[in-house]
Protein backbone atom coordinates (compact mmCIF):
# COMPACT_ATOMS: atom_id res chain seq x y z
CA UNK A 1 0.00 0.00 0.00
CA UNK A 2 1.74 3.27 -1.33
CA UNK A 3 0.91 6.64 1.17
CA UNK A 4 0.62 10.10 0.14
CA UNK A 5 1.60 13.07 1.17
CA UNK A 6 -1.84 12.96 3.37
CA UNK A 7 -5.36 14.73 2.58
CA UNK A 8 -5.67 18.00 2.04
CA UNK A 9 -7.95 20.48 4.59
CA UNK A 10 -9.58 21.77 1.29
CA UNK A 11 -10.06 18.25 0.53
CA UNK A 12 -10.82 16.72 3.69
CA UNK A 13 -13.71 20.05 4.15
CA UNK A 14 -15.13 18.74 0.28
CA UNK A 15 -15.54 15.09 1.77
CA UNK A 16 -17.14 16.08 4.84
CA UNK A 17 -19.38 18.64 3.41
CA UNK A 18 -20.54 16.31 0.28
CA UNK A 19 -21.28 13.70 2.88
CA UNK A 20 -23.38 15.45 5.46
CA UNK A 21 -25.16 16.92 1.89
CA UNK A 22 -25.94 13.41 0.55
CA UNK A 23 -27.31 12.67 3.80
CA UNK A 24 -29.64 15.62 3.70
CA UNK A 25 -30.60 15.16 0.06
CA UNK A 26 -31.50 11.22 0.79
CA UNK A 27 -33.49 12.35 3.97
CA UNK A 28 -31.04 10.15 6.69
CA UNK A 29 -30.84 11.08 10.22
CA UNK A 30 -28.73 13.59 11.21
CA UNK A 31 -24.91 12.07 10.56
CA UNK A 32 -21.05 12.99 11.83
CA UNK A 33 -18.45 12.48 9.71
CA UNK A 34 -14.72 12.24 10.40
CA UNK A 35 -11.60 12.91 7.93
CA UNK A 36 -8.78 11.39 9.08
CA UNK A 37 -4.92 11.53 7.65
CA UNK A 38 -2.92 8.27 6.77
CA UNK A 39 -2.11 8.31 10.50
CA UNK A 40 -5.33 8.51 11.72
CA UNK A 41 -5.53 11.97 13.37
CA UNK A 42 -8.64 14.14 12.81
CA UNK A 43 -8.50 16.61 9.50
CA UNK A 44 -12.12 17.24 9.53
CA UNK A 45 -14.54 16.79 11.75
CA UNK A 46 -18.02 17.51 11.24
CA UNK A 47 -22.25 16.67 12.33
CA UNK A 48 -25.05 18.01 11.30
CA UNK A 49 -27.06 20.07 13.54
CA UNK A 50 -29.24 17.00 15.73
CA UNK A 51 -26.55 14.25 15.42
CA UNK A 52 -25.70 13.50 19.14
CA UNK A 53 -22.02 13.80 19.99
CA UNK A 54 -21.36 10.07 19.82
CA UNK A 55 -21.88 9.82 16.00
CA UNK A 56 -18.45 11.45 15.79
CA UNK A 57 -17.34 8.62 18.09
CA UNK A 58 -18.40 5.94 15.62
CA UNK A 59 -17.57 7.84 13.05
CA UNK A 60 -13.67 8.28 13.66
CA UNK A 61 -13.77 4.50 14.74
CA UNK A 62 -15.00 3.47 11.51
CA UNK A 63 -12.14 5.56 9.81
CA UNK A 64 -9.37 4.36 12.15
CA UNK A 65 -10.61 1.02 11.59
CA UNK A 66 -10.14 1.13 8.29
CA UNK A 67 -6.77 2.90 8.13
CA UNK A 68 -5.52 0.63 10.62
CA UNK A 69 -6.27 -2.84 8.45
CA UNK A 70 -6.01 -0.98 5.00
CA UNK A 71 -9.74 -2.44 4.05
CA UNK A 72 -13.15 -0.26 4.88
CA UNK A 73 -14.52 -0.73 8.24
CA UNK A 74 -16.86 -2.86 6.14
CA UNK A 75 -14.29 -5.79 4.82
CA UNK A 76 -12.92 -5.20 8.25
CA UNK A 77 -16.24 -6.70 9.58
CA UNK A 78 -16.76 -9.19 7.35
CA UNK A 79 -12.97 -10.52 7.08
CA UNK A 80 -13.66 -10.69 10.88
CA UNK A 81 -17.05 -11.98 11.77
CA UNK A 82 -16.13 -15.66 11.77
CA UNK A 83 -13.29 -14.97 14.44
CA UNK A 84 -14.80 -12.94 16.79
CA UNK A 85 -11.84 -13.86 19.60
CA UNK A 86 -9.58 -11.60 17.16
CA UNK A 87 -11.47 -9.29 16.20
CA UNK A 88 -12.62 -8.80 19.61
CA UNK A 89 -8.39 -8.69 20.54
CA UNK A 90 -7.57 -5.86 18.03
CA UNK A 91 -10.61 -3.98 19.44
CA UNK A 92 -8.91 -4.39 22.96
CA UNK A 93 -5.16 -3.80 21.42
CA UNK A 94 -6.99 -0.42 19.33
CA UNK A 95 -8.11 0.72 22.64
CA UNK A 96 -12.08 0.30 20.98
CA UNK A 97 -11.32 2.48 18.39
CA UNK A 98 -12.39 0.38 15.13
CA UNK A 99 -15.95 0.35 14.14
CA UNK A 100 -16.18 -2.81 11.99
CA UNK A 101 -19.32 -1.96 10.42
CA UNK A 102 -19.92 -0.55 7.05
CA UNK A 103 -19.52 3.55 6.99
CA UNK A 104 -15.67 4.16 6.63
CA UNK A 105 -14.24 4.39 3.22
CA UNK A 106 -10.25 4.42 2.43
CA UNK A 107 -9.74 7.87 0.32
CA UNK A 108 -7.53 7.59 -2.73
CA UNK A 109 -5.71 9.96 -4.85
CA UNK A 110 -3.99 8.62 -7.95
CA UNK A 111 -3.41 5.52 -6.34
CA UNK A 112 -1.74 6.88 -2.76
CA UNK A 113 -3.64 6.46 0.10
CA UNK A 114 -4.21 9.84 1.16
CA UNK A 115 -6.54 9.16 4.60
CA UNK A 116 -9.95 7.80 5.30
CA UNK A 117 -13.92 8.99 6.05
CA UNK A 118 -16.33 8.01 8.49
CA UNK A 119 -19.66 8.40 8.65
CA UNK A 120 -22.33 7.51 11.31
CA UNK A 121 -26.07 8.24 12.12
CA UNK A 122 -28.03 6.26 9.85
CA UNK A 123 -28.22 2.51 8.78
CA UNK A 124 -24.19 1.11 8.26
CA UNK A 125 -25.08 1.24 4.43
CA UNK A 126 -26.64 4.53 4.42
CA UNK A 127 -23.51 5.71 6.08
CA UNK A 128 -21.54 4.41 3.49
CA UNK A 129 -23.12 5.92 0.81
CA UNK A 130 -22.82 8.83 2.15
CA UNK A 131 -19.19 8.30 2.64
CA UNK A 132 -18.90 7.39 -0.79
CA UNK A 133 -20.73 10.02 -2.43
CA UNK A 134 -18.54 12.79 0.04
CA UNK A 135 -15.31 10.98 -1.47
CA UNK A 136 -16.66 11.25 -5.11
CA UNK A 137 -17.86 14.85 -4.68
CA UNK A 138 -13.90 15.88 -3.45
CA UNK A 139 -12.59 14.23 -6.87
CA UNK A 140 -11.10 11.85 -5.18
CA UNK A 141 -11.61 7.93 -4.96
CA UNK A 142 -12.54 4.97 -2.59
CA UNK A 143 -10.45 2.76 -4.19
CA UNK A 144 -7.33 2.68 -5.51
Amino acid sequence: MAYGYGITLAEAEAVANAALAEGRRQGFPPLGVAVLDPGGHPVVVKRDDGATFFRITVAWGKAWGALAMGVSSRGLGERLGDRPLFLQALSDLAGGRMVPVAGGLLIWRQGQLVGAVGVSGATSDQDEDAARAGIAAAGLSAEP
